[in-house]
């Protein structure tokens, strides 16, 4: 589905990411990992024509995304930061994304399994980071789309919210959706990641299966595998 080749960014003198390749298929929960700074955000952004690359290619079923803009009606967002308009109410900001995107949308049986039925009407200034987020969860999944990808999906989820999450991680993969997850929550990846891409200086060491990390680097414990991969002893 998505064909990374040779990517390079650079902001000034920073290399972000350095001859960057990637393949991945249709289908499937990819967990991309890495620590700050690693890469990770300018491929995401790339990816979704937010960053343009200083050069390289990147390809979704085949066809150039680069300097386009109509193959992004096919992708979910899920931003890591929810920057909402502080004086629009979440039934007012929820009308608008639907104006804005020509699909169809299916909020309603989202805002009901997040209990957002007593905010509909509250500002969004005055949510808390929590709720805030549900409603980030709303915008990013009632629309059906073939990629989807989540930037630190579970931030300020109480328990119950992050059971829904998951459950609804499941079912879009169960649909054949791919799906592009980061997150600094490794118990999160052993759950729900089928494989996981792990950057580090803007290239990628590990591409595989949490099994197959944890046997390349001899350890038993996900944390422990990628700590073991970030000192590079494994490269």
């Amino acid at each position: 589905m998505i064909q990374i080749s040779n990517l390079h960014k650079k902001f000034g003198k920073l290399i972000v990411l350095d001859g960057l390749d990637l393949e991945i298929k249709s289908g499937g929960i990819f967990a991309i990992l890495g620590p700050n700074g690693s890469g990770k955000t300018t491929l995401i952004k790339s990816i979704l024509g937010m960053v343009i690359p200083n050069s390289g290619e990147i390809k979704i079923d085949d066809e150039s995304v680069l300097k386009q803009w109509n193959y992004r009606n096919q992708i979910n967002y899920l931003p890591q930061i929810a920057n909402f308009p502080a004086n629009l109410s979440v039934k007012e900001l929820i009308a608008m994304v639907k104006n804005l995107r020509p699909k169809e949308a299916n909020e309603k049986d989202l805002i009901s399994l997040f209990g957002l039925e007593p905010f509909l009407d509250k500002k969004l200034g005055n949510l808390s980071g929590g709720t805030k987020q549900k409603v980030n969860i709303v915008l990013t999944f009632m629309f059906d789309s073939d990629l989807i990808i989540l930037d630190e999906p579970t931030t300020g989820l109480d328990p119950i919210a992050l059971i829904h999450l998951k459950e609804i991680i499941q079912k879009e993969k169960e649909k054949g959706k791919t799906l592009l997850v980061t997150t600094h929550i490794m118990s999160l990846v052993e759950e729900i990641a089928d494989k996981i891409v792990f950057l580090l200086d803007g290239k990628i060491y590990f591409k595989g299966t949490v099994n197959q990390l944890k046997t390349q680097t001899n350890q038993t414990n996900l944390e422990h595998a990628i700590a073991n991969l970030m000192t590079k002893e494994n490269v």
